[in-house]
């Protein structure tokens, strides 16, 4: 496929696996030759493809800590259209997973996240799952039975039925910082 081909839906991160080098020619480079120059900046933009696409790929940690995780959002069009760099600026994702426990019995639950949740804060991912180790059941949040929320200070659990033998209950939470 021609570059001048490409859609957005084909655009991702992709480290080339098709990196050729000789090397018994390598071994016969004068240092001080052009060649060995050209080997030089070759192996660089190797790496920097390297390095770059690594750092774009979405990070598979689930932390009760704030983490960023890789993703990247769109530029905010409000913020690039006052910002005089012609280059984009995406906006970096952070993840947490709140460690909730038990769901409740038909009723709502509220578990402090630790964020400081600001105007600036924007929300873009909110799930999760909880585990009935004795039933070896699991759910998925939210779901028709399980309402799941997000305010300043918590995470909230709405449950329409009894869910309290789901007694272990992960939440992800990702999210974006605005600039203020």
């Amino acid at each position: 496929m021609a570059e001048q081909d490409l859609t957005l839906s084909d655009i991702g991160s992709f480290i080339p696996s098709t990196f050729v080098w000789d090397v018994s020619a390598i071994h016969d480079i004068d240092i001080n030759s052009q060649q060995f120059k050209e080997l030089f900046v070759r192996l660089y933009q190797n790496v920097n493809i390297i390095a770059t696409n690594v750092n774009l790929k979405d990070t598979g940690y689930y932390q009760t800590t704030e983490f960023l995780n890789g993703q990247q959002y769109f530029p905010d069009p409000n913020l690039t259209e006052l910002n005089a760099n012609p280059e984009p600026i995406y906006r970096n994702v952070y993840r947490i997973v709140i460690n909730f426990g038990a769901l409740p019995n038909s009723a709502t639950k509220s578990v402090a996240h630790g964020l400081t949740v600001d105007k600036n804060f924007i929300w873009t991912r909110i799930y999760g799952g909880a585990t009935n180790p004795i039933g070896l059941l699991g759910a998925p949040l939210p779901n028709s039975d399980i309402k799941l929320s997000v305010d300043t200070i918590n995470v909230n659990v709405t449950t329409a039925a009894d869910y309290s033998a789901y007694t272990t209950t992960y939440i992800v939470l990702e999210y974006l910082k605005q600039a203020g």
